[in-house]
């Protein structure tokens, strides 16, 4: 009888493999074309192809390599993320990119137990610069960099 050695490894495999079969089941109208002349399905279905080999891998990986127990569900870090994305998505056309980054970073930070804020603030401001370099200046993303701009 197969002994399930890790659990983690196991609910995640299952985990990757419903989302595969999820996008290859929702995709399956899709014209899938070739790779020289790609149809709107062809992306899609290639990766969820390879999110159920990778599924598939880690539900191997279960059953062989010893591995951590699930830990306890925890709220916290799942409704922080929540926030600071809603903050995301409802700020960035009123106050900008750069202070809506910073504002999303430093709310996803209290998703851990202990934050550290001048290490956070630190954080969130590189990577303020960064989404504006790569987004705004990079991508010619059309976001405004502040308020009312």
């Amino acid at each position: 009888m197969l002994r399930v050695r890790s659990p983690q490894d196991l609910g995640a495999g299952i985990l990757f493999l419903l989302i595969g079969i999820a996008g290859i089941y929702f995709g399956r109208d899709l014209t899938f074309g070739s790779a020289r002349n790609m149809g709107p399905g062809y992306f899609p279905s290639i990766i969820s192809g390879l999110i159920i080999v990778a599924g598939l891998v880690t539900l191997a990986k279960s059953l062989v390599i010893d591995g951590p127990p699930v830990e306890r569900f925890q709220f916290r870090p799942i409704f922080m993320l929540m926030v600071a994305l809603a903050i995301f998505g409802f700020l960035i056309s009123q106050i900008g990119v750069v202070i809506t980054a910073v504002l999303m970073m430093v709310v996803a930070a209290y998703a851990r137990p202990r934050v550290n804020l001048p290490e956070t603030i630190v954080f969130a401001v590189c990577v303020s610069a960064f989404v504006v370099l790569l987004f705004v200046y990079g991508l010619g993303q059309p976001m405004p960099l502040w308020w009312n701009s």
